[in-house]
């Protein structure tokens, strides 16, 4: 037995909606994770920068990112989700997939695989602007995947605006009929100004309150500038493929080392322990709707 689209279907995209992310490559949800997951969420952040963790990577292999000795950076860990129970939990909110499978049209909705997120405020850095995450598509990182119509769940710990240097979307670029070269790890972010003679460039920057998540399509452009807020900007970015995506043999991704073997010797991008279905979510996965909870302060 599967959760179906209509109990949750007060808390999915319209398709109203669902037009405006397939014309502008992005769209905003209203609250939709409760306060308790989110604050777990955050608690399971805590645990796995003190070095606590519930069980090794698959294969036990070491997934790197950002440790105490590497100090006040952006702070980016891959795969936190297959390590801290919390953050897992929050990846599998099946809210989030099922909103995934409503914005592409996707039967099923799978985890490509995740990022936790820490952006230290500008007030704590040696130099400014050394946080800023450059321009890029999620596409041009990940060739080694047949399909284009994977997407991103942004999801904040606390309301995340300009301010606190949130994510920032160049409109509707996943219709771009070429591919651009930009830089996640590029700060720079004039980086921009070079596609403006031969496009149309204009920046958003949604104001996303805690609890809602921001969607963007793989091919959008997208970046993030200073956090002037004075706290530290705190998300996970849940990165999710459809079913139907399949590896391909053009390239290759991080992900291949983690994951089993198909039949043909390729990598399983299916694989339960790694990329595991997060919708048509399974009964056990069945949330508490969300309400008046989940509506926390800005932390």
């Amino acid at each position: 037995m599967t959760i179906s689209n209509a109990s949750l279907d007060h808390l999915l995209p319209t398709g109203e909606d669902v037009e405006f992310y397939r014309a502008h490559g992005y769209w905003t949800s209203g609250p939709i994770v409760p306060a308790d997951v989110l604050d777990a969420a955050e608690a399971g952040m805590a645990r796995l920068y003190a070095g606590d963790t519930d069980r090794p990577p698959p294969g036990g292999r070491s997934l790197g990112g950002w440790r105490p000795e590497d100090g006040e950076v952006l702070r980016k860990n891959d795969h936190a989700s297959l390590v801290v129970d919390e953050l897992a939990a929050l990846v599998r909110y099946p809210v989030i997939a099922a909103c995934a499978a409503r914005l592409s049209g996707a039967g099923e909705i799978r985890l490509w695989h995740d990022q936790l997120l820490y952006k230290p405020p500008e007030s704590a850095l040696p130099e400014a602007g050394g946080v800023n995450v450059g321009w890029h598509t999620d596409r041009q990182y990940w060739r080694s995947c047949v399909s284009t119509e994977m997407l991103t769940a942004w999801v904040p710990f606390h309301d995340v605006g300009e301010a606190a240097g949130g994510i920032a979307f160049v409109d509707a670029s996943h219709l771009w009929q070429d591919d651009v070269a930009l830089d996640f790890f590029d700060s720079d972010l004039s980086a921009l100004d070079r596609l403006r003679g031969s496009r149309r460039v204009e920046v958003v920057v949604p104001e996303i309150p805690r609890g809602a998540v921001s969607f963007h399509h793989c091919r959008t452009v997208h970046g993030s500038g200073p956090n002037l807020s004075g706290r530290p900007r705190r998300s996970l970015a849940v990165h999710l493929q459809p079913g139907d995506n399949r590896p391909s043999l053009r390239a290759r991704h991080g992900l291949d080392d983690l994951v089993r073997r198909d039949p043909e010797g390729r990598p399983d991008y299916a694989d339960p322990a790694v990329c595991p279905r997060l919708w048509p979510a399974s009964p056990d996965h069945l949330p508490s709707l969300p309400g008046t909870a989940v509506h926390g302060d800005d932390a």
